[in-house]
């Protein structure tokens, strides 16, 4: 299976954006992140891809889990998101723009 591999340096548009075209596609998306920068900037890259897909009728969501990976001979510990497709049902013509929704505290 092949992974986006993201890094800490990794811009979340770009990811975001090769998220959404892959969505679109319909090929499979899973990322792969060493580190809490890399998975920071993939979580960003997760929130930015949902704002691509929403207004075209998809939505996305992620299951995180471990991977022990060896890199340069030496295992480290990964977390892979496996990214699932929602297909949004078009009632009243329209779409919910994520951007309007409200959160209760």
């Amino acid at each position: 299976m092949d992974y986006l591999k993201v890094s800490s340096k990794s811009s979340p548009a770009s990811v975001a954006g090769a998220i959404a075209g892959m969505v679109k596609d319909g090929v499979p998306v899973n990322m792969q992140c060493v580190g809490a920068g890399a998975v920071n900037q993939a979580i960003k890259a997760m929130a930015i891809a949902r704002g691509f897909l929403i207004p075209t009728g998809f939505d996305i969501s992620c299951a995180p889990v471990f991977s022990d990976i060896l890199i340069n001979g030496e295992s480290r510990t990964a977390i892979r998101l496996s990214i699932y497709v929602h297909q949004l049902s078009l009632q009243n013509s329209e779409l919910v723009d994520p951007h309007d929704v409200q959160t209760v505290a």
